[in-house]
């Protein structure tokens, strides 16, 4: 894969506080992926790349909202994150409670996020993009490659890496901007590299997608 920065943009799944800070509920089990990974200063490097590249920073973010507590049909991960809050806002239609929670975007990217240009999607609520917009987003800004990173490997990123291969686009993983949980049954970061390594048109470093980003 060889990237054109005229048609493709950057997609961040899930930049938020309740995945890549030590103050997550979930960080005893990601934080060492995280940590390892150097994940939050390599996603500042691909922020700023792309951002001087004039390529699109799409973000495919995780929201709950109090309706979806209700959820009568619950996986065992959806059960855990209701448990610990993690994503919590709200209502859909209020931004109240949102800075300082758990759902807002980490402190390092929002000057990036923020910019009033960065496209912000409409919320996933498992782990594909199925049920939001960013296909549609894409699709609306001509691009057809995609330059993926965030979290969490195994679960996020691998279904939207799935659902965007059904869809036509060609995609890069970053493979240290994205990181995962370490449980007795495994490490789900190379879980996932496992399988990016079957799928992906490039499994890449933020050195070499930073490279990539300034061909344009």
């Amino acid at each position: 894969m060889k990237l054109d920065p005229s048609r493709a943009a950057l997609v961040v799944i899930d930049p938020q506080v309740d995945f890549m800070s030590p103050s997550s509920p979930a960080w005893p089990v990601v934080g060492e992926s995280v940590t390892e990974h150097n994940v939050v200063p390599n996603l500042v490097r691909l922020f700023r790349a792309a951002k001087s590249a004039d390529m699109p920073v799409v973000i495919s973010p995780h929201y709950y909202y109090p309706h979806d507590h209700k959820w009568k049909v619950q996986g065992p991960l959806e059960i855990l994150q209701h448990k610990l809050g993690m994503f919590d806002r709200k209502g859909p239609l209020t931004l109240d409670g949102f800075a300082g929670s758990g759902a807002e975007w980490m402190p390092e990217f929002k000057e990036y996020i923020e910019d009033g240009k960065t496209i912000v999607c409409s919320p996933h609520k498992l782990y594909g993009p199925q049920v939001n917009d960013l296909v549609l987003q894409l699709g609306k800004q001509r691009i057809n490659q995609v330059v993926l990173a965030g979290m969490a490997a195994n679960l996020c990123v691998e279904s939207h890496l799935r659902h965007l291969l059904e869809h036509g686009f060609e995609v890069a993983v970053v493979r240290d901007a994205i990181a995962a949980a370490k449980l007795p049954e495994g490490d789900g970061y190379m879980a996932a590299l496992i399988n990016f390594r079957f799928i992906a048109n490039g499994l890449w470093t933020t050195d070499r997608s930073i490279q990539e980003m300034a061909r344009g």
